[in-house]
């Protein structure tokens, strides 16, 4: 366990960082931990908090000022945000490796803030500065001035990351199929900008030179050659192991834990309910309160179909793992500054004027990681007959829930265009109706929340907090 003050990796924010072994494997998991606070109610249990797929526990605690997990220590709550294998500070074999591999993903993290969160920054006090000066509208040599300095941004960005890839390389050829994934999605990339009439082409040659770098991303990171893990890895293996370790710290007297899971953290959480359900144990889980979350996407429409067609190819070409967070670094600029050529992406995050610009940009930047693409192929039974299946497809996780005797409160955003409602809610009716708390959180005429905007949207605090906590709460009981 790590302490504030202690020689440890600055990223993490919490008072501790504990360290969870995981049976049968090597991996080391991270719980985040934030102690109650002195001031408020003792509580009876410990709350767990899962985050959503490709994340880490950054998104639980973006600042002092913006911080679910914070909030919920403060509420009295022993608060503790697990990174599950392969997200964040949780690592893979013993201490020297583990520190060498953060180090490395320390780096690539720094030169990525550094280079385009701290450029992009400075663009955007240029382009304030311009407004305020009386000009709403951006001139075409301005927009081809902006696009130069995207060109600076990303030829930065991509040295740096050159720098520290070009140390001790994996097998030459292996994971060609992640290559050929890379130079795909490149093409697709250039499609989308070439089909912009108003876009200058000076950024052709930017898409060649950070697909090239990104080319020997994989041949760097051992992590990658062993993404072979699932959902179903999660729920049977890390989600027990942080638990008991969790009970093991804090001792609550009738052996429970709250949850909170955000998107995939709230997948997570019904189908350990389903699955107890169906084999005749207990949970060890007080209550659960889920964010955007459901086994069954079905009926919505949602905007993860989107990437449905990518599923054939990824299983046929055997892609080991799908880089989130490299692209998202790679499209923030894109969807946040003129010409806002990926500027629905936002939308995909928060709702207008619903997250402040700086705490945008570190969501962004800094939440994202590589996920193996076992895992995608596993979450995309959402969208199946039947809803979420294990992994042997046998297995349909909604079939049980109703089962389940554990208080629930699912929670949607109005503009949520990952889970809508009609998703949350295609969930929510399966689960009787007098354990099941169901709240869209949204106005006609704003606020509106979108995905993110549940766990870090400016008004959250005020709006959606407390209904956690006052639901939190009342089932604490021992």
């Amino acid at each position: 366990m790590e302490k504030r003050g202690e020689k440890r990796r600055s990223i993490c924010t919490a008072d501790e960082l504990h360290r969870v072994s995981v049976s049968n494997s090597d991996w080391k998991l991270a719980l985040w931990r934030y102690l109650p606070s002195p001031e408020a109610p003792v509580r009876n249990h410990p709350l767990l908090l899962l985050s959503g797929v490709a994340t880490n526990a950054i998104g639980y605690d973006l600042s002092p000022e913006s911080s679910f997990a914070r909030y919920m220590s403060a509420q009295g709550f022993d608060t503790w945000t697990l990174e599950v294998r392969g997200a964040g500070l949780s690592t893979l074999g013993d201490r020297v490796e583990e520190d060498e591999c953060l180090k490395n993903f320390s780096e690539i993290d720094s030169a990525i803030n550094n280079d385009i969160g701290e450029s992009s920054a400075a663009f955007a006090s240029e382009v304030r500065q311009k407004k305020r000066g009386g000009s709403e509208a951006i001139t075409k040599s301005e927009e081809m001035r902006f696009t130069v300095r995207f060109k600076e941004i990303f030829k930065s960005m991509s040295e740096r990351l050159a720098g520290f890839l070009n140390r001790d390389s994996l097998d030459e050829g292996k994971d060609s199929a992640f290559v050929s994934q890379i130079k795909d999605l490149n093409r697709r990339l250039r499609a989308i900008i070439e089909g912009q009439q108003s876009f200058p082409a000076q950024l052709s040659e930017l898409q060649d030179r950070f697909a090239a770098t990104l080319e020997e991303f994989q041949k760097q990171y051992e992590l990658i050659v062993k993404c072979d893990w699932d959902f179903d890895h999660y729920l049977e293996e890390d989600i027990p192991a942080a638990m008991e370790y969790i009970k093991a710290q804090c001792q609550p007297r009738d052996g429970k834990l709250l949850a909170i899971g955000h998107s995939m953290g709230g997948i997570l959480l019904y189908a350990k309910l389903s699955r107890c359900c169906f084999d005749g144990k207990d949970s060890g889980l007080a209550s659960i309160v889920t964010l955007a979350s459901s086994l069954d996407y079905t009926p919505s429409r949602s905007s993860l179909k989107l990437l449905l067609p990518l599923a054939k190819p990824t299983q046929a070409l055997n892609i080991p793992v799908i880089p989130v967070g490299p692209l998202m670094a790679t499209a923030y600029p894109l969807a946040s500054y003129p010409p806002y050529v990926l500027s629905w992406l936002n939308s995909q995050i928060s709702a207008q004027d619903m997250m402040d610009q700086k705490l945008f940009e570190k969501l962004v930047l800094n939440n994202f990681g590589t996920v193996p693409s076992k895992l995608l192929l596993q979450l995309r039974t959402v969208f199946q007959e039947g809803g979420l299946r294990d992994r042997s497809g046998t297995f349909f996780y909604k079939d049980h829930i109703y089962k389940s005797k554990v208080p629930v409160l699912a929670v949607a955003g109005d503009q949520d265009l990952i889970c809508p409602p009609e998703a949350v809610y295609e969930t929510v009716k399966l689960i009787p109706e007098e354990l099941v708390t169901y709240k869209v959180f949204g106005e006609p005429d704003g606020p509106h929340y979108a995905h993110y905007d549940l766990v870090g949207g400016r008004l959250a605090a005020d709006q959606l907090y407390p209904c956690i906590t006052e639901f939190l709460i009342y089932h604490d009981m021992d």
